[in-house]
């Protein structure tokens, strides 16, 4: 009969033989420990919270357009005419004209409720990246806080308009309009550079953000070597988790539920994961060993010396009674036998 492996054991110096090993384990755990999937559902919430007045920020823009340019207004009721025959086309075009009515109280209005839901979304960041750092952090006044919160916002989508604008000159069809203007369309083998090319520019575009988003989120100051490293493991592990989210729109939007449900679910999906690949990225940031060899050793509690006071007090009078009582009965004792000798 084989005896059963000490799974412990082995584990340990697995971790002690392969450095890459134990660090994943540090990483797995400060992300358990410090709440990250608690975090990451979240920042889903309020990724969701914040599509409604986006949304309403996007009517009243558009609205806005086909106020200044009339043709472009008649071109879209024209498609809704050709496209959506008798009452629901006429309720469509009565929708857009309503949008254009309203289009600066529902502007203002997503507006306020973009602000809300961004700003609690960065809060909420903010402190998720702060917790797998371990980091204690006193609470600023309030104001100072939300002021703070903005700015990181604003950062951080000026960082996402870069981003963006690397993968759309990355992405397919700019990269073969690019080569077009330049006559190197027809080139052997372009096709399969220009794939690479692509890759790399969205390799290089999610690393950028990753990286802002791990160093100069949290809430205090965090070492940005550590943090490159991290974002470039969690860009690669996002361009995965993007090729996968692709196949699963592809085929959950093909059936009618999925058309009805599909892209909210998606949303609420691609938000929960790319939340956790940033979080256990930082976890990973924080628990290697340059980090961990600066954080500070607390010292112990302060001992409390307490002295013990007892007091003793005399006999009670039952007490004091009692013993008068053996007294006088040790003294008869006594008389007792000096009498008989």
């Amino acid at each position: 009969m084989s005896a059963i492996p000490d799974v412990k054991a082995i584990l340990k110096q697995q971790r002690e033989e392969r450095p890459w090993l134990d660090h994943l384990i540090r990483a797995a755990g400060r992300f358990q420990q410090q709440r990250g999937d608690y975090y990451a559902a979240g920042i889903t919430y309020f990724t969701v919270l914040a599509l409604f007045p986006l949304l309403m920020v996007g009517f009243s823009a558009a609205g806005f357009v086909l106020v200044g340019n009339p043709d472009l207004l008649d071109t879209v009721r024209e498609k809704v005419t050709e496209n959506v025959d008798g009452s629901m086309g006429d309720q469509l075009k009565s929708l857009i004209d309503q949008a254009i009515d309203s289009r600066t109280g529902v502007g203002v209005i997503g507006l306020l409720g973009a602000l809300y839901a961004g700003l609690g979304w960065m809060a909420n960041l903010r402190a998720a990246l702060t917790e797998q750092w371990d980091q204690k952090h006193e609470p600023d006044n309030f104001v100072k806080t939300k002021i703070v919160d903005l700015g990181a916002l604003v950062g951080l989508a000026l960082a996402l308009v870069v981003s963006l604008g690397l993968s759309a000159i990355s992405s397919g069809a700019v990269g073969k309009r690019l080569l077009a203007l330049v006559n190197l369309d027809e080139v052997p083998g372009v096709g399969i550079v220009l794939r690479v090319v692509s890759i790399a520019l969205a390799l290089l575009a999610s690393w950028a953000v990753f990286v802002w988003v791990i160093a100069r989120l949290p809430r205090e100051p965090v070492t940005i070597k550590s943090a490159m490293r991290a974002a470039l493991l969690a860009a690669v592990f996002f361009e995965i988790f993007k090729q996968i989210a692709t196949f699963y729109l592809k085929s959950v939007l093909g059936s009618p539920a999925g058309a009805a449900f599909g892209p909210i679910i998606g949303i609420m999906v691609f938000s929960f994961f790319t939340a956790r690949i940033i979080l256990f990225a930082t976890a990973w940031a924080a628990t290697a060993d340059e980090n961990l060899a600066m954080v500070a050793v607390l010292p112990p509690d302060p001992a409390v010396i307490s002295p013990r006071v007892e007091v003793r007090t005399g006999p009670s009078v039952a007490g004091g009674i009692a013993l008068v009582g053996a007294g006088a009965l040790a003294a008869l004792g006594i008389s007792g036998a000096r009498k008989r000798r």
